[in-house]
């Protein structure tokens, strides 16, 4: 970490919002103008759209997430949390990853911690849940799946060979119906593979509290999703909630219990809980609440949005809507973060703030190889698709979304070679705990190795 006298610009959250404002700021600010500072737990922002294809095979993981380092070559990156903020001394606590944590002095600060998984207190949620937020998940998901099928092809036992082959899905917006179609998408093809395995032998459950899946993209192309999935053999629960899932053993609200191996938790998300400790004003669901420059309310030099904030939609409300707040969307995320880094700059400069307003251009979604939904806004016009075209808008919107011509190159070019070679169905569960076989081949060496010290040490004596 350098030292400087120039002002600090901390941008706390390397995801949406603190990737793409540190490099709006960074490609807007005069040489020498400030420092930058970004700090994350990760040393990559992950595009999250793409988790469902990472899980499924149809992407490289390497190609899902960005290095900060890499695309703010200007920026200091630091790696590491920060756990507490003083915005009367104007200074962060950093905890780094390794060492003492330390205070860090800032003078404007942009707030981009994001969202975390919002659970409950399900009983066997924590010891068997599978989330999709990050690109680790999404590769242990992947694993874990082809893990059940070789399991399942080489026991005898009939209650075994079940549970490893009932697939459950909690959640059914976009996250958990893209997620429940690309997988089912990826077993239905590794099964061509297993003597003892068919795709009949499969069962995908897919739950959901609300009386739709897909709400995003409307109620009519959300029904059409639920028949899709359904025609494919997914069993859809709306209005169903899971009461526990105690060592696989999967109990629903509406009286079906079922045993699995696989409880993917894909119900909504909330705010980092994180935020409690930086003594900023927060709305009743614990986001940020800032105004509509994005400027946190009751502050000049703090900036907050993207998932961790409550922004007000000022189309919305000029539509007649009082309460209207800005989804929790990489399409909002992603516009907002420029108008953050351009008011960072202005208030740095003594200029007025610009205000954030941006109408909803709709919603595309897959759902597995060749399917989607799309819903397009074109003036005041709603443009449907489905199927085939709705899955090119889908792939065509996200490629061009992803960060850096570098990542978007690399997604394009493993669609095109997906188009000629067939999806590897391979685990390498095995990642998880890599040094697993070799501590166990060292492991009598070590325990052998006092006897033969005292075996040469009688020699000697």
């Amino acid at each position: 970490m350098s030292t400087t006298e120039r002002p600090r610009i901390l941008v706390v959250g390397g995801g949406y919002v603190g990737l793409y404002a540190a490099r709006r700021i960074l490609k807007k600010m005069r040489y020498g103008e400030a420092t930058v500072t970004v700090v994350d737990p990760r040393s990559y922002m992950t595009y999250q759209p793409f988790l469902p294809e990472a899980a499924a095979g149809s992407i490289s993981p390497r190609h899902v997430v960005v290095p900060l380092r890499r695309v703010l070559p200007k920026a200091e990156v630091l790696t590491g949390r920060v756990s507490t903020i003083d915005q009367d001394r104007k200074v962060a606590v950093i905890a780094p990853l390794v060492g003492e944590a330390y205070e860090l002095p800032f003078d404007y600060l942009v707030v981009a911690l994001g969202a975390v998984s919002r659970t409950f207190p399900i009983p066997g949620l924590a010891e068997q849940g599978i989330g999709m937020k990050g690109v680790e998940e999404a590769i242990g998901l992947r694993n874990h799946v082809l893990e059940q099928l070789d399991k399942a092809d080489s026991t005898t036992d009939e209650n075994v060979r079940r549970k490893a082959l009932t697939f459950v899905f909690v959640g059914g917006g976009f996250a958990g119906a893209e997620t429940v179609g690309e997988v089912e998408d990826m077993a239905r093809d590794a099964a061509k593979y297993y003597t003892n395995v068919k795709r009949e032998d499969m069962r995908f459950v897919l739950v959901d509290v609300a009386d739709k899946i897909l709400p995003e993209v409307g109620p009519e192309l959300g029904t059409w999703g639920r028949e899709h999935l359904e025609k494919r053999g997914v069993e859809v629960y709306l209005k169903t909630s899971m009461e526990s899932c105690v060592d696989g053993h999967v109990v629903l609200n509406n009286g079906l219990e079922v045993d699995s191996n696989t409880i993917v938790w894909t119900a909504g998300v909330k705010p980092n809980p994180a935020l409690a400790r930086f003594g900023l004003p927060l709305g009743p669901r614990g986001h940020v609440d800032t105004a509509a420059t994005l400027q946190v309310q009751g502050t000049d030099h703090i900036w907050a949005a993207g998932d961790n904030a409550q922004v007000p939609d000022l189309v919305g409300r000029a539509a007649g809507n009082p309460n209207a707040w800005c989804p929790p969307n990489a399409q909002h995320a992603l516009r907002q973060a420029k108008i953050l880094g351009d008011n960072v700059i202005s208030g740095m400069r003594g200029f007025p703030q610009q205000e954030y307003k941006h109408a909803n251009k709709g919603a595309v979604a897959g759902l597995g190889l060749h399917k989607g939904v799309a819903m397009i806004v074109v003036g005041k016009a709603k443009i449907k698709l489905r199927g085939r075209l709705a899955w090119y808008m889908h792939r065509g919107y996200h490629g061009l979304a992803v960060p850096t011509w570098n990542r978007k190159i690399r997604v394009f070019a493993d669609w095109a070679l997906a188009t000629f070679l067939k999806r590897e169905v391979v685990s390498l569960g095995a990642m998880e705990n890599p040094r697993e076989e070799f501590y166990e081949a060292a492991r009598p060496v070590a325990a052998a190795a006092p006897a033969g010290a005292k075996s040469e040490k009688a020699k000697a004596g």
